[in-house]
């Protein structure tokens, strides 16, 4: 897990609207992967990420002093840079080279779409670029960035994301009256798999959802035409997990204060954990079970459902009681490349999609991409109605509106742009781009 950048925070929690403790003392404790981190911006807006042990004598740095320069250890005084480097160690006699020789262990971070990923690597390693996802590639006002926690392993957190068989099964009619799907899977490049799912409606109308599971952690699905949704698993520790999700629109800009206001419904501040859990039953209620949902847990908080599957497994699922049917076709498969991809780290290699993907620049800019995934239904082979538009032509017509809709957003960002700046305006290699990842994006074929 340590060859890949980790979501660590969201931007959000240095926001002191949200906590106002971050608008004089912007310090958060961080566990990830079990270790213990302290995670800090100083006064020039840098964000630095330390080892939460001061190398003096082990003092908890999370309790550390916030100053302009960096963070001070209460104990002796001794300061930091985002860096590491010791700035001062006031009680050593003048004169003293100390804190020269001293360095806090420091991890690289990164800000991106409104969260910040730490590279937690070997020392001294460079880490590679972040993967050229939709999400990451978004303008602002085109994604959004959320988290939550989950008292579970990380590991039947992800499986629950990926399984096929199981999306919407509680809330969606469609998935339990069509509830013996055809699974595909094809490995699109070694750690990305692209995921298929079809359900016969009628002889003419097949059900498709197409998502995508990139190892070690990440799947990418649809929400609508418009709209698609990346979600990322980082470990806390062998109990504890984070998800983190960006929302990417490939059309109108996203409602982000009213997406963000719905979601901090549901969770409690600072750690963002759910409000509801083991301890108040997911919020189950027997009578709405039985006469207005699937699930009885209510509507507003889809997560909650996910949250209780993988929750009411246990901490750590005890997965020698399983019984796996044909439908886990893709969770026997992400297991299967997790054990070989343990067996390569241990061998010295690197684990799938680890390498470095260089980022697209205007030589390699591809079309607007549309969400890379499918949920709807398409008409089966020669089913076509008269004066149905072939799904070719369709496709194109979707594609020229959204180029459309991408060139009126750029032209606005030059225009915002050449009335801040004083003279003639730069052009910006990223400026206003809307592109998708090109190995992200599927190939839909009708059924038959």
């Amino acid at each position: 897990m340590r060859c890949y950048w980790q979501p660590a925070a969201l931007v959000d929690e240095f926001d002191p609207r949200l906590d106002p403790r971050m608008a004089h003392r912007p310090v958060k404790a961080v566990r990830l992967l079990g270790q213990d981190l302290v995670l800090f911006r100083d006064g020039s807006g840098r964000y630095g990420l330390l080892d939460r042990a001061c190398p003096h004598r082990g003092a908890d740095l999370a309790f550390g002093r916030h100053e302009p320069e960096g963070l001070r250890c209460p104990f002796h005084g001794w300061r930091f840079a985002v860096d590491g480097t010791c700035l001062e160690t006031p009680a050593e006699p003048p004169g003293s080279t100390l804190c020269t020789r001293v360095r806090q262990r420091s991890y690289p971070v990164r800000e991106q779409s409104g969260v910040l990923f730490a590279w937690l690597g070997p020392e001294g390693s460079v880490p590679p670029e972040l993967p050229a996802f939709d999400c990451f590639a978004a303008p602002a006002s085109h994604s959004f960035a959320f988290k939550g926690l989950w008292r579970c392993n990380g590991l039947q957190a992800f499986e629950a994301g990926i399984d096929p068989a199981h999306p919407r099964w509680p809330m969606t009619r469609v998935m339990r009256e069509l509830c013996q799907p055809e699974i595909r899977f094809d490995a699109a490049l070694e750690g990305l798999l692209r995921l298929t799912t079809l359900r016969p409606m009628t002889d003419a109308l097949t059900h498709v959802r197409v998502t995508h599971a990139m190892f070690p952690a990440t799947f990418v699905i649809p929400l609508s035409e418009s709209i698609a949704i990346t979600q990322m698993h980082v470990a806390v520790d062998d109990t504890d997990t984070y998800w983190y999700f960006f929302f990417t629109s490939f059309g109108e800009p996203l409602d982000k204060e009213a997406m963000r206001a719905q979601r901090l419904a549901c969770v409690t501040l600072p750690d963002y954990a759910p409000k509801k859990g083991r301890h108040c039953d997911w919020g189950f209620d027997a009578d709405e079970q039985r006469t207005r949902t699937y699930l009885g847990m209510g509507e507003d908080d889809i997560n909650l459902h996910d949250q209780w599957a993988v929750e009411s497994m246990g901490a750590i699922q005890d997965r020698t009681k399983e019984h796996l049917g044909s439908s886990d076709k893709v969770i026997m498969a992400n297991r299967r490349t997790l054990l070989k991809a343990i067996e390569t780290v241990r061998a010295g290699g690197r684990p799938p999609m680890a390498a470095q993907i260089p980022r697209r620049t205007r030589r390699h800019r591809a079309q607007p991409a549309s969400p890379c995934g499918h949920d709807g239904a398409v008409w089966g082979r020669g089913q076509r109605p008269a004066g149905q538009p072939r799904r070719s032509v369709r496709r194109a017509r979707r594609r020229r509106r959204a180029r459309r809709r991408v060139l009126a957003d750029r032209r606005r960002l030059a225009r915002a742009r050449q009335a801040l700046r004083a003279g003639p305006p730069r052009r910006c290699r990223r400026q206003g781009r809307l592109a998708g990842a090109r190995i992200l994006r599927p190939v839909l074929r009708p059924p038959g």
